[in-house]
């Protein structure tokens, strides 16, 4: 199937071919446009209203991955060899509604409707992946989904209530893992990748990024597509030829080595933060707080990383964690410490041709403490206006190490070295602290936006570097991560 310039995804047991397909088409202009899928909904068109949701399927060994993703920014060529399960997908001809829309409808879930199909979808994921699912997880799962007239307690209800109903004969989750389905996806598979005459194209292995990319550095390198995304709806760029990483299931690795946790630069979000939380579970509220499940499943972290936005929730904690990038040009590979990677706002200590093939974690160790606060002023889909990360090793009550790093400080996010120099070898008290506070000033000259002032963001660095103390000034008790809305930090 190579070489023919044809993009082809299953679609309610049928393969869709799209021919002769501009690269940056997205996903919800081609199901609303070409195919009349018009119950996906175009509201934001940045991936933050929900309403396109859909759910993408995608094998994975003996599985299919089902995952709802916003479709609005979603670039049709990424879903080459993927099934698309859209709104219209759980309609039967006989009429009756899948539990989901069921369930939607007895609860009254659904007054004007533009938004209930993005609703359904993200409930739909839920429905195959989380069968037991409680209330929270529940609300989670939704806080990629707006809705401006009903109101969220039917809708969390309904997500409540769906598998209080008898299995569908139509996508019920056997029928969803079915050996004829997976057949079929298996099928669509490419031997060596989608090409669309050079402007998009999806190598399938480490190797031949590695060159293609060495040998067109002006290329643009795509992975979730969830930042790429909005520069096609929101600010209408051309773009250069595209390289997808998605297709390389050497990047697609998750592993443990050397005392590190390695992860591959085409892992989800979903996946990366997942692996992370086993090893750092003071982090998971940080992971539930990223964004949206939608985008979660699409972006990627060591795309995050690349990104290098000085408000990305991610940087801080792994700078203060000793994250290292690895990164790779034609055939050479060199390891650099993250903290190291960011030179000025968007300007990164890489040179033409090199990616990032993957970020290593160091391990939690015995001594050390670690916690990430992110202050905003709503709770979930909201962007910081400062991320602070902490990783102190505390030895016979004496602070041996401390990195701190904030984000939404600077015009990149970095290390309070001089902050850290002051605290090094001092006891591990509060009287510490208070006094290496005013040497946050010297680290950072944060500015002023729509998100906060300059003077709230020193205040609530200093603070949230105090709150690091008062949570865990007994170095047993396990440290976490918490949050703050609102002024007082």
């Amino acid at each position: 199937m190579s070489g023919d310039n044809v993009i082809r995804f299953m679609l309610d047991n049928e393969v869709v071919e799209a021919r002769d397909v501009a690269p940056t088409t997205t996903l919800l202009q081609y199901l609303r446009d070409t195919l009349g899928r018009c119950g996906t909904k175009e509201g934001c068109a940045e991936g933050d209203c929900g309403a396109c949701t859909v759910v993408l399927g995608e094998l994975d060994g003996e599985h299919i991955s089902y995952r709802a993703i916003n479709s609005c920014i979603r670039l049709l060529p990424t879903v080459d060899g993927k099934e698309v399960v859209t709104v219209e997908s759980l309609s039967r001809r006989d009429a009756v509604l899948h539990p989901v829309q069921q369930s939607m409808v007895d609860h009254h879930g659904s007054q004007c409707g533009f938004c209930t199909p993005g609703f359904v979808m993200s409930l739909f994921d839920v429905y195959l992946n989380q069968p037991e699912a409680t209330r929270p997880q529940v609300v989670d799962a939704l806080a990629g989904n707006l809705c401006r007239c009903t109101g969220y307690r039917p809708i969390i209800d309904a997500g409540c209530g769906m598998n209080d109903y008898p299995p569908p004969r139509h996508w019920n989750r056997a029928e969803a893992q079915s050996e004829v389905r997976k057949q079929r996806l298996a099928d669509l598979q490419r031997e060596h990748g989608l090409d669309l005459d050079g402007v998009f194209q999806a190598p399938r292995s480490l190797d031949e990024l590695a060159q293609s990319y060495l040998q067109t550095p002006d290329a643009l390198l795509l992975a979730g597509g969830t930042d790429i995304g909005l520069w096609v709806t929101k600010q209408l760029r051309t773009l250069p030829a595209i390289i997808y990483l998605g297709e390389v299931a050497e990047l697609k690795h998750i592993r443990q080595s050397d005392g590190a946790l390695e992860i591959g630069a085409a892992v989800s979000l979903t996946d990366a933060y997942t692996a992370l939380v086993t090893h750092y579970p003071m982090l998971a509220e940080l992971h539930q707080r990223f964004a949206s499940p939608p985008i979660r499943n699409s972006g990627t972290l060591c795309g995050n990383l690349a990104n290098g936005s000085p408000i990305g929730d991610s940087i801080p904690i792994l700078i203060a964690l000793g994250a290292v990038l690895e990164l790779r040009c034609g055939e050479e590979v060199r390891e650099l410490a993250l903290d190291e990677f960011y030179l000025a706002y968007q300007k990164k200590a890489w040179q033409a041709g090199e990616f990032i093939q993957s970020v290593s974690i160091p391990l939690p160790k015995p001594d050390r403490i670690v916690a990430s606060y992110k202050i905003s002023k709503r709770s979930d889909q909201d962007i910081s206006a400062v991320c602070g990360g902490y990783a102190f090793d505390i030895v016979h009550g004496m602070i041996e190490s401390a990195r701190i790093a904030y984000g939404g400080m600077a015009a990149t996010s970095k290390r309070a070295t001089r902050t850290e120099a002051a605290l090094i070898g001092q006891p591990w008290s509060l009287a510490a602290i208070d006094a290496a506070l005013p040497v946050l000033a010297e680290d950072y000259t944060p500015l002023s936006d729509m998100r906060a002032s300059a003077d709230y963001r020193l205040k609530v660095a200093q603070n949230l570097l105090k709150r690091f103390f008062l949570e865990h000034g007994d170095a047993a008790v396990p440290c976490r991560i918490g949050h703050i809305n609102g002024v007082s930090a």
